[in-house]
């Protein structure tokens, strides 16, 4: 599918949830399954969990596509440590392939945006438009597409959140994160029609606070959007700066928190392939540092 085609798809949208089922079913035919991570706050470990999730994913045997969507700040590189390049500009501006811009991990691959590109910065492109290019270029490919999504309500973040199957919300127990985040599910409700989303809630201290936290948006997104919130679970708060927690979080594979993340990763694959969960409380903390709780 061309870009011009594309962007007529992503033109054609009105907030009639039948048509935009329609016009998503004739474009999106392929094998992967879509998931954007998401979140109405930035700072709230989207694209840490966005990289572990991808991790995660691929260790259980499944071919996953890892896109990052901050278009001009690469994030995911920093996180993974890939050497920063123009590979992404070079792809959309056709000078290298694909293949050739991909980091391959095992059955990860990863698709690095720029960093501080100046072309990229003044071209003024339609990115959600290429990137959906991309994602149908190679969706036959995949078991799962991931994308590390832009924070906020840009028209760059809500198409893209719009395009996939599913969308996985992080928020953290601040207000602002949780008012963010229901803005985000308002405008994919009213303007696509789109009714469904799964929450992570990120940074929890205790388990009163994340059930506060489940409860105000699952209930006000129920209650004013009619929409229906998966709750997929919550990771608790670790003291420790930014870069430690990183580390902690994604590198480490034998830890009782990946334990616990894998988890996570097991209850929202059944979540969305349609299928019960087995042993996994719907109201599940998790601790990062090894401690498991059950919410009631």
């Amino acid at each position: 599918m061309s870009v011009e085609s594309v962007s007529e798809w992503l033109h054609s949208f009105s907030s009639e949830a039948s048509k935009f089922q329609s016009l998503k079913k004739r474009y999106k035919t392929s094998k992967a399954v879509t998931v954007s991570i998401a979140s109405g706050k930035g700072g709230v470990g989207k694209t840490s969990v966005s990289v572990k999730l991808a991790k995660e994913l691929a260790s259980l045997g499944h071919k996953v596509l890892l896109l990052d969507c901050d278009f001009n700040l690469s994030n995911t590189s920093i996180k993974l440590n890939i050497p920063l390049s123009d590979n992404f500009f070079d792809l959309i501006s056709a000078r290298k392939t694909f293949e050739e811009c991909i980091v391959r991990m095992g059955n990860l691959d990863i698709l690095p945006s720029a960093n501080g590109n100046l072309d990229l910065f003044n071209e003024g492109l339609q990115m959600y438009e290429i990137m959906v290019d991309i994602i149908y270029g190679h969706e036959k490919d995949y078991d799962y597409i991931l994308l590390d999504s832009p924070a906020g309500i840009s028209k760059d973040s809500v198409n893209l959140n719009a395009y996939c199957d599913h969308r996985l919300l992080i928020v953290t127990p601040d207000r602002s994160s949780i008012t963010d985040a229901y803005s985000l599910m308002k405008v994919l409700s009213k303007s696509y029609g789109i009714n469904e989303n799964h929450l992570l809630v990120n940074m929890v201290n205790n388990q009163g606070q994340y059930l506060r936290v489940i409860k105000t948006l699952s209930e006000t997104a129920e209650n004013f959007l009619n929409s229906r919130t998966n709750i997929i679970g919550g990771i608790k708060k670790y003291d420790c700066s930014t870069d430690s927690f990183d580390k902690f979080f994604i590198q480490m594979e034998n830890s009782a928190a990946h334990k616990d993340f894998s988890k996570l990763t097991k209850k929202f694959t059944e979540k969305i392939c349609g299928r019960s969960v087995n042993g996994v409380s719907s109201h599940q903390l998790v601790d990062n540092r090894g401690v498991e709780l059950e919410v009631h």
